[in-house]
């Protein structure tokens, strides 16, 4: 049998593609991988670091002479340390953490550094108290995304309350009140500016009474301190996670290690973690006294 004799063409073309194969296939091969996809809408995009080009927002403070003042602080280590909003205690002879509204821990500011014209860096200060509470965690991951949700559970308007919010960026914030007040005049500072988007049933005009309560992430990790609100615009501000830490190290103060954190939280549950951690005091109400 006999097979007919392919053509001298055909055969070189075969000869031809198998090297041309082999070639290509000893190129070294260095694409990239495929891009990532997109982040959810729930995610968004991740936070960028602060820069001279945030946004400012002025936030204003009444005017007239300093009047005893209340906020919220949260505990950060068993043996008695709180971080709050330094302008909730700034010029207070007496500052009292209620443990119930009968009883009360006189506090104590915990020494930290200041700026070269006398200024605090942040607008948080670290308390002491003799006894303490369980530690809250600091959140170990600064990779905040856009959109975010955070809760804020605390002391608005003086009574037991909570809000919860999206992260919206980072600002700059400046703080005004007259030289009368307790608040630095045209001060300012990186913060992060979130979109109110729940608070609790009933609570209604402004969040007075929140500043110093912690910004809880969805795993129950603090991951700023509230300091501000901005009503009209439906903004909450909080210190970025590192002001923390570094405002502690100022004081020479180490947070709790491994310190448990609230629960996982999210919008159907954090009306109830918000009354545990003010039932287990590892969030109390601040008062400030000048008597």
């Amino acid at each position: 049998m006999h097979f007919p004799r392919l053509p001298d063409w055909l055969i070189y073309a075969v000869i031809v593609a198998a090297l041309v194969l082999a070639a290509l296939g000893r190129r070294e091969n260095a694409d990239a991988p495929e891009a990532p996809p997109p982040p959810s809408a729930e995610e968004g995009a991740l936070l960028a670091p602060a820069s001279a080009f945030d946004p400012s927002v002025v936030v204003k403070a009444p005017q007239g002479p300093l009047q005893p003042a209340a906020g919220t602080a949260f505990s950060v280590a068993d043996s008695g340390v709180w971080l709050t909003a330094r302008h909730v205690i700034a010029g207070c002879r007496k500052i009292a953490l209620m443990q119930t509204p009968e009883l009360a821990a006189e506090a104590a500011v915990a020494p930290g550094g200041l700026t070269p014209d006398g200024e605090p860096p942040s607008d948080i200060a670290v308390l002491v108290t003799k006894g303490g509470a369980p530690a809250l965690p600091l959140s170990r991951d600064a990779g905040l995304h856009i959109g975010e949700r955070s809760f804020h559970p605390g002391f608005p308007q003086g009574r037991p309350g909570e809000a919860t919010s999206r992260l919206i960026g980072r600002q700059t914030l400046v703080l005004r009140r007259g030289a009368a007040g307790h608040l630095a005049v045209g001060r300012a500072e990186h913060v992060l500016a979130w979109a109110e988007a729940g608070r609790t049933d009933g609570l209604h005009g402004d969040l007075a009474g929140l500043s110093g309560a912690p910004a809880l992430d969805a795993r129950g990790e603090v991951v700023g301190v509230t300091l501000a609100e901005a009503p009209r615009r439906g903004r909450v501000y909080t210190t970025p996670p590192e002001a923390m830490r570094q405002a502690l190290a100022r004081a020479h103060v180490t947070p709790a290690a491994g310190a448990a954190a609230a629960e996982p939280v999210t919008v159907d549950n954090y009306g109830r973690v918000a009354d545990t951690l003010r039932r287990d005091l590892r969030v109390v109400q601040v008062v400030c006294r000048d008597s």
